[in-house]
């Protein structure tokens, strides 16, 4: 799972160093020790992050950890500048966080072809002619470029997505996904089918959402059962959570109730989110027992709005769309 899907990776990252300047004095016919025209060194590489939607996972890194950037070049005569070091440039998932050693953030990318610097290079060197001065005519001296430290930096992933789907392994989230968005989740019937998150685009009219199916979360996944930890970050970074409970199961009640405690024992402040309960597989459900169940379900939950959905017969999404776009712009305005 974590050779397919890697979400964390720590990079060693150094700028180019600074060309140096150069010594040179003008030469002509007849002039055989003119005044210095040594120019300056060129600037060395940054390194630069940005943001690709078409890449998911750190993989592309795990071979290549060390990211040097090029020194600039050595400064020319006739004043002219050395050329500067190529920048290097990290693509990088869009919710990729950078930390430093001290576990400080440095930068988030959070949209596509966003970029920033995470490492400026060095400054190049002055040439002799930047020191000619009336007590210094010909200065046989120039400045070294500006020599940069390396440092390694931890990437860390956690998908930015509007609503993520939460649930037990089976609850059908791949199902809805696949349904909802043009994304065409691994579907099988067994546990753990999802072992990546999976993103997919909702499109609701002219508007456009993203919904990350989440692996299956089970009892005691906070403390590294199951998947475990390794997608719970995941969900940080959701604005609405959609929790999904299968129809078949029996105590709806009881497997919310685990849902919730594994989320609030990771991080409490996942359960300030806004919720959303849908209710899957409801064409197992006879039309009289789900206005009965939705009655004790709704009670149950302490009044929460509750979606009954068949991804299979396509009920109800039509209305879970509306709702989740309705969510979505309710907190961008607050």
């Amino acid at each position: 799972m974590k050779k397919n899907f890697i979400d964390s990776i720590k990079i060693y990252c150094k700028s180019g160093d600074g060309g140096k300047g150069c010594i040179h004095f003008h030469r002509e016919k007849y002039i055989i020790k003119g005044k210095p025209d040594g120019g300056s060194g060129g600037k060395g590489g940054d390194i630069i992050i940005r943001g690709n939607s078409r890449i998911q996972t750190f993989i592309h890194l795990k071979y290549n950890r060390y990211w040097v950037a090029k020194t600039g070049f050595t400064g020319k005569k006739n004043n002219s500048t050395g050329a500067n070091g190529k920048n290097l440039l990290i693509e990088v998932p869009i919710g990729t966080i950078i930390k430093d050693e001290n576990k400080n953030i440095l930068i988030e990318i959070e949209k596509n072809f966003q970029e920033k610097i995470l490492l400026e290079g060095g400054k190049g060197g002055r040439g002799n002619s930047f020191f000619r001065s009336s007590t210094w005519r010909s200065p046989y001296y120039s400045q070294s470029g500006i020599k940069t430290k390396g440092n390694w930096f931890l990437l860390e992933l956690k998908i930015l997505a509007d609503v993520g789907i939460i649930g037990f392994p089976n609850a059908g989230k791949s199902t809805l996904l696949s349904k909802i968005t043009k994304s065409k989740p691994k579907i099988g019937n067994y546990p753990f089918t999802t072992i990546i998150p999976n993103l997919g685009i909702v499109e609701f009219g002219y508007n456009k959402f993203i919904v990350a199916d989440i692996p299956g979360i089970i009892e005691d996944a906070s403390e590294g059962k199951g998947l475990g930890l390794f997608f719970l970050k995941h969900i940080e970074r959701n604005s609405i959570l959609l929790f999904l409970i299968s129809s078949e199961t029996r105590n709806k009640k009881k497997e919310y109730s685990i849902l919730l405690k594994e989320l609030e024992k990771f991080n409490p402040i996942l359960l300030k989110k806004k919720r959303i309960l849908v209710i899957s597989k409801s064409d197992l459900i006879e039309h009289e027992t789900k206005e009965k169940e939705k009655k004790v379900i709704e009670k149950d939950f302490f009044g929460e709005k509750i979606f009954f959905i068949s991804s299979i017969k396509n009920n109800g999404i039509f209305s879970l769309k509306k709702e989740l776009w309705n969510q979505i712009n309710l907190n961008n305005s607050n």
